[in-house]
């Protein structure tokens, strides 16, 4: 069984959040996914809520502290990302957004995403597709075909079990077919040399 990194981040603003408790059931049902085709996630999960002081530091200093750099470099060598965001004023939440500014331009190039959302109501569904998905292809990610959003109605047991969790299951199956397919992923130390240090001598 070949072993993979999944980072799932989470834009929720309250704790326990509807955003969080989604962004669980996408890594509960990827690892499942991954089971079945011989791959094991580790999973990690960001909190942005947590970093909000420091996206905003880095934004302003153009450097980011300590445990952000360690979120940023988690996505950048992750072989996998989900992206959860609360829908606010029919787009993802500033805190999301900010965080996706800050990650490096090349960090997302040619890795599975899935997106999802959540919001007070199914009218902001739409979201996903006219302002999450549209972020991530200008990332260059490959997003995943299937999004999830649920609303507040689609928690009552009988949605939960339905619908909802036959999307979750989808959209996990998706990113796993994805994961499968590519081999891990590698990060280039910006700071290494690329010649041999004798040939600098000559």
């Amino acid at each position: 069984m070949k072993q993979r990194t999944l980072v799932v981040v989470s834009a929720g603003l309250s704790q326990p959040s509807s955003t969080r408790l989604l962004a669980d059931q996408l890594a509960a049902a990827t690892a499942a996914a991954g089971e079945a085709r011989e791959i094991e996630f580790v999973v990690t999960t960001i909190e942005l809520r947590d970093l909000a002081h420091d996206i905003m530091n880095h934004m302003l200093t153009g450097f980011p502290p300590g445990a952000l750099k360690e979120a940023l470099d988690a996505v950048a060598g992750a072989d996998a990302v989900i992206a959860v965001s609360p829908i606010f004023t029919a787009s993802y939440s500033g805190l999301f957004k900010s965080f996706f500014d800050v990650v490096d331009k090349d960090a997302l190039v040619d890795k599975p995403v899935l997106i999802a959302a959540t919001a007070g109501t199914a009218r902001h569904s739409l979201a996903l597709e006219h302002a999450l998905r549209p972020m991530f292809a200008y990332l260059r990610a490959v997003v995943v075909p299937t999004s999830v959003f649920a609303a507040s109605d689609d928690w009552g047991a009988d949605s939960a079990e339905g619908f909802l969790q036959s999307r979750i299951t989808r959209a996990a199956a998706e990113l796993a077919t994805e994961v499968g397919r590519r081999e891990a992923a590698t990060v280039t130390d910006p700071f290494a040399l690329t010649v041999d240090f004798e040939d600098l001598l000559k």
